[in-house]
């Protein structure tokens, strides 16, 4: 073998072990990043006086995340008890009649009980070609048109949002025909990992 081969397949080696160490530690270090942007985020949201690291002679990361899941599991049990369903619904009817809280308020209550729904039967993932025809993503079915853009256009129209790769807390709100959509029986946690992955993992 002569000395440019052997170069060349040294050369070849290294590249594949480079690339095969960017493919492990890019997953490794987004997860990493994303906790410790996660662990800075909760130690600001919980309150200082309820916060066991301003006690304590250490801190214990990540403790700010446990304490705001268990804030969050027992608002959720407490909301559905009796008084606690009157107790938010008062709540709801007050924001409700604050001229700009209640535009807010209102549509991301919609928002997320659309995604949220546990009823298999609502089929909200759909297939649509964006941004134009021949190229398909894939987009959340957030409700049937039913106000003036309906009525102007003369047929069914469905709101879709396609959220955007690797971040889906944005994405674009697309107003498509109905017929022209293609209606998946995926659950929305499969279709949010296949967006969240880069569609480097299949909807079954």
């Amino acid at each position: 073998m002569s000395n440019i081969n052997i170069k060349k397949s040294i050369f070849s080696k290294l590249r594949n072990n480079f690339i095969a160490g960017i493919v492990v530690l890019i997953p490794i270090g987004i997860t990493l990043y994303l906790t410790l942007f996660l662990i800075r985020i909760s130690g600001k949201i919980i309150p200082k006086e309820i916060n066991p690291n301003n006690y304590l002679p250490f801190d214990i990361p990540g403790v700010e995340i446990l304490i705001a899941l268990i804030i969050i599991t027992f608002i959720g049990w407490l909301s559905l008890s009796f008084l606690g369903k009157k107790f938010f619904e008062l709540f709801n009817n007050i924001l409700k009649k604050i001229p700009i809280l209640r535009t807010i308020y209102s549509a991301i209550g919609h928002m997320t009980e659309t995604f949220t729904k546990s009823d298999s039967k609502q089929k909200n993932v759909v297939l649509l070609e964006y941004p134009r025809k021949g190229i398909w993503a894939v987009g959340f079915a957030t409700k049937e048109n039913e106000g003036i853009i309906r009525n102007k256009v003369g047929e069914d129209i469905i709101n879709i949002f396609v959220p955007t790769t690797p971040n889906p807390t944005s994405g674009f709100l697309l107003m498509v025909p109905k017929k022209d959509l293609i209606y998946l029986d995926v659950s929305f946690e499969q279709a949010s990992k296949f967006i969240v992955s880069a569609g480097t993992t299949n909807i079954n």
